[in-house]
């Protein structure tokens, strides 16, 4: 069955509002920026920041309190709506201005409603949380919420401090990032292609690892080497002073480390860390596993960088959109009908924006948009990869259906536990698909799930090591050009091994990894998403009934909750290896497949 790429679907947002000249679209916006205004005046009139004394809580008090959340969660979600309608156009279409002037002029508002959450963490530091959750119904509702609250409270500087750091960020921080953006997107590269010679952009140079001639793959790798070699310098700075501000706004909000404030933010312990982190040590040997088999498939004695994403060849089955349409709606009809008619609404709501085109963002992403309702983008490629993702992203749309009984507030989950629904309901559709396929198509799917496995357990592994021993010589110093591509080095070699050929590390990664310079530790949460998903497919397997009796709470409530303590209502401890290594079990069952399948085909 073919599919062209004209009648691939495009989402719609007409049901949320006509258009971006309409008069519906003008009284949501108006009303959001005066919704935001308003909270801000009440803040002032009741002075919500931090107090030098105590505060009784009386009934005055827990009435403000009330007052003040309730208007939070209604003003969250007018913002979230308008943010992902705007988000829709923006996203398909680079260059509609009008989406762009709305966008920028909403900003400020933006800036606006979170400097309102810092006063109001400040003004819950200043108060008796336990006595607050006594006398308000509003309050137990939010109780994590207004715990991690308190905490943070605890790592505020002065509001004045405050005041400043988020002021000098858009000179300071926020600038080397926009430095390094801008400046990795004008890096071209020089190569030859068919005999003749080719200047590109960055990312188009480092997409050829995609192709199957080797040679062309090799000269293209070379050449981005060469090209990160005479941009370093600049990047070297921006990631100096980046990870030097970093260190500072840590200490002066009392956090031991900067590893510390991550993982508040992502509500995850030292103990569970060590234990995934210990566990995914224990697996590096088998991810090279999969690379020397990989190797093997491809007819060659060891892997070089750029062979690691070439593609294994061409499956049988097509998978053109309609072919994965229904395939997914009949995996997720075998988990239940809650799920299969989720899918339904998606494909027949137009949730779903999948054609590829000019101005439209690449990869994929899943938006909730109200209510029940998402959004997803994708662009899709006939084969088996974008049935996989397109299962990937309605797990995310079937997570935020269980969230959408919470409150705004009740809804915010960290990126640990973002990937819990999206890896289950891909993992669904995978071994499905691998019951029956024929042993090339086997090969391809496998091939691909191991790829990603490799990336964000191995991969992140390696890009953790790099960042905790980047900081720990940044707090001394700054580091060079030189520095920083050995330090790459001896990380990626800790985690791969022997499993390329030698001389084949990446010196230059920590030059064009966005996450490096846009956030801190922006790794091991991948890690943790896809292993925590993997293991709860693995207690799904094992018990089906029992586990489909508390999945749908289970995804409710994380934003309700720290990992670990979620988790034990599941009967899981993620704070010993024991559950991470079945986990990884489910990634070694599937490497075993893998070489098994590449030895019969030699």
């Amino acid at each position: 069955m073919s599919q062209v790429k004209s009648n691939l679907p495009h989402w719609d947002f007409s049901t949320v509002f006509p258009g971006l000249e309409s008069p519906e679209f003008e009284a949501g916006f108006q009303g959001a920026i005066d919704a935001i205004a308003e909270t801000v005046t009440m803040f002032d009139k009741n002075q919500i920041n931090r107090l030098d004394t105590a505060v009784p809580v009386d009934v005055d008090l827990v009435n403000l309190f009330d007052a003040i959340m309730n208007r939070f969660n209604a003003v969250d979600e007018q913002i979230h709506i308008l943010e992902a309608y705007l988000y829709g156009f923006l996203t398909t279409d680079s260059r509609n201005t009008a989406a762009q002037a709305r966008h920028s002029e909403l900003l400020p508002h933006l800036s606006q409603r979170s400097l309102l959450n810092t006063r109001f963490t400040a003004w819950l530091g200043s108060l008796d949380v336990e006595l607050l959750l006594e006398k308000s119904a509003v309050a137990r509702e939010h109780e994590y919420m207004l715990l991690r609250a308190r905490e943070e409270s605890r790592h505020l500087m002065s509001p004045d401090q405050e005041d400043l750091a988020a002021e000098l960020a858009l000179t300071g921080g926020s600038s080397w990032y926009h430095l390094f953006n801008n400046y990795t997107s004008q890096i071209t590269v020089d190569i030859e292609r068919d005999g003749q010679k080719e200047t590109l952009p960055l990312t188009a140079a480092q997409n050829l690892v995609f192709e199957p001639d080797r040679a062309l793959r090799a000269q293209a790798h070379q050449a981005v080497l060469d090209a990160l070699a005479d941009a370093a310098v600049p990047l070297a700075a921006a990631l100096n002073s980046l990870k030097g501000e970093t260190l500072t706004i840590t200490r002066r909000r009392g956090w031991e480390s900067p590893l510390d404030m991550v993982l508040f933010d992502n509500a995850i312990d030292r103990p569970t860390l060590d234990a995934m982190m210990s566990a995914t040590r224990n697996a590096f040997p088998d991810f090279q596993r999969y690379l020397k088999a990989r190797a093997r498939a491809l007819g060659l004695p060891k892997l070089a960088w750029y062979d690691r994403l070439v593609p294994l060849g061409q499956g049988e089955q097509s998978w053109a959109y309609t072919d994965a349409t229904e395939f997914v709606m009949t995996q997720f009809g075998t988990y239940s009908a809650k799920m299969r008619r989720l899918a339904e609404r998606a494909f027949s709501e137009a949730w779903i924006d999948a054609e590829p085109r000019d101005g439209k963002r690449g990869g994929a992403f899943c938006m909730g948009l109200r209510g029940e309702e998402s959004r997803i983008l994708t662009n899709f490629e006939v084969g088996f990869s974008g049935v996989s993702t397109l299962a990937h992203e309605l797990g995310h749309a079937y997570h935020n259906l269980c969230l959408a009984r919470r409150t705004p507030l009740q809804r915010g989950t960290p990126m640990t536990l973002a990937e819990t629904a999206s890896t289950f309901c891909q993992k669904i559709v995978e071994n499905a698909a691998l019951k029956t396929a024929v042993p090339q198509d086997q090969l391809i799917i496998i091939d691909g799930v191991l790829e990603y496995a490799t990336r964000v357990v191995l991969g992140a592994s390696s890009n953790f090591m790099f960042e905790e021993k980047l900081f720990e010589k940044r707090n001394e110093r700054e580091l060079s050009v030189e520095e920083l591509c050995e330090l790459d080095k001896e990380t990626q070699l800790a985690s791969l091994g022997d499993a390329l050929e030698d001389g084949s590390l990446h010196p230059y990664r920590w030059a064009y990894v966005p996450h490096y310079y846009g956030s801190t530790f922006y790794n091991f949460s991948y890690t943790f998403g896809l292993l925590f998903g993997l293991g709860l497919y693995a207690q799904y397997q094992d018990d089906p009934e029992t586990f489909k009796s508390g999945y749908d709470e289970l995804l409710s409530m994380t934003g309700m909750g720290n990992a670990a303590d979620l988790a034990a209502r599941f009967g899981i401890d993620i704070r010993t290896p024991d559950f991470w290594e079945a986990s990884l079990d489910v990634l070694r069952a599937d490497v075993d497949k893998f070489e098994q399948l590449v030895d019969e085909a030699a």
